[in-house]
């Protein structure tokens, strides 16, 4: 393995700062590991939400640190200090330095080497490190991907998405349900509003007509939306309801229904949850 030009001293000021700095003030980064292809959408949309940053970089200077360096560092990986010039920022409030610095833990591949991150483009998900503008500290283990159009194009709908001022909220329960026999046999309603984190309102109805099947929609208003339909699927709202609704009604949102109206109710609710998929 050729040997690093690059000189300790020339490296002490900001590993001591990344690698020393108490964890409270956040500048200790939590180390990544990258991943050779894109995680599903579910996954993004985890590490979007979470990261203040997005931004797409040129790896111009990684340094392998020594194992007594880089503590809690997987077995088959190593954690590396990288210097990467910015290319594209997707997210990131008041933007970034030409030029950031961040730590990443790497698998080697399939003989056991280190990689040779040096001239990858990637793409981070991260938060700005208080008071070191040049500084960031990913958000996950998976939070620098391999750089594809298609996964930036997924991260870039994600960042307009989420500061959009229609923004869909997070969920964080279920209020109540409520179910309505029609006038005719088969024919009924269930409507089931739910809590978000921003008190936003946000509901869902399930309509069925005889001889068609349950139609479900999501409201975003505290008017149901007759118009209103399913969310698309990876999407920021299909992201909400998917991976922040419970598995089943709970029994409070139920506990004024009839017995009758309780499990016609419960029957809709699990028209929704199979119409979203699972939170993969």
């Amino acid at each position: 393995m050729k040997k690093s030009s690059i000189s300790n001293t020339s490296l002490m000021t900001p590993l001591a700062v990344l690698l020393c700095a108490p964890l409270a003030s956040q500048a200790q980064p939590t180390p990544a590991v990258a991943v050779n292809s894109g995680p599903g959408f579910a996954a993004l949309a985890d590490m979007a939400v979470r990261a203040p940053v997005i931004a797409g970089v040129e790896i111009r200077r990684a340094v392998r640190l020594k194992p007594a360096e880089a503590p809690g560092v997987a077995p088959g990986a190593s954690r590396f200090f990288v210097e990467a010039d910015l290319v594209t920022l997707l997210r990131g409030k008041g933007g970034l330095p030409a030029r950031v610095t961040y730590l990443v833990d790497l698998p080697s591949d399939a003989r056991g080497r280190p990689p040779k991150p040096k001239g990858q483009r990637v793409l981070l998900l991260a938060s700005p490190v208080a008071g070191r503008p040049a500084e960031l500290q990913l958000v996950g283990q998976d939070a620098q991907l391999d750089w594809t159009p298609a996964t930036e194009q997924r991260l870039r709908t994600l960042a307009t998405a989420l500061v959009a001022p229609d923004a869909p909220p997070s969920i964080t329960g279920i209020s109540s349900a409520f179910h309505v026999p029609g006038s005719l046999p088969g024919e009924s309603e269930t409507q089931i509003f739910l809590t978000t984190a921003s008190a936003k309102p946000v509901s869902l109805s399930v309509l069925r007509r005889p001889g068609e099947q349950p139609r479900w929609a999501v409201s975003l208003s505290d008017i149901v939306d007759e118009t209103a339909a399913a969310p698309a699927r990876d999407t920021l709202l299909w992201y909400r309801l998917a991976c922040g609704l419970p598995a089943a009604l709970p029994d409070a949102a139920t506990a004024a229904l009839s017995p009758e109206d309780n499990a016609a109710a419960r029957a809709d609710y699990a028209v929704v949850r199979a119409g979203l998929g699972p939170c993969r």
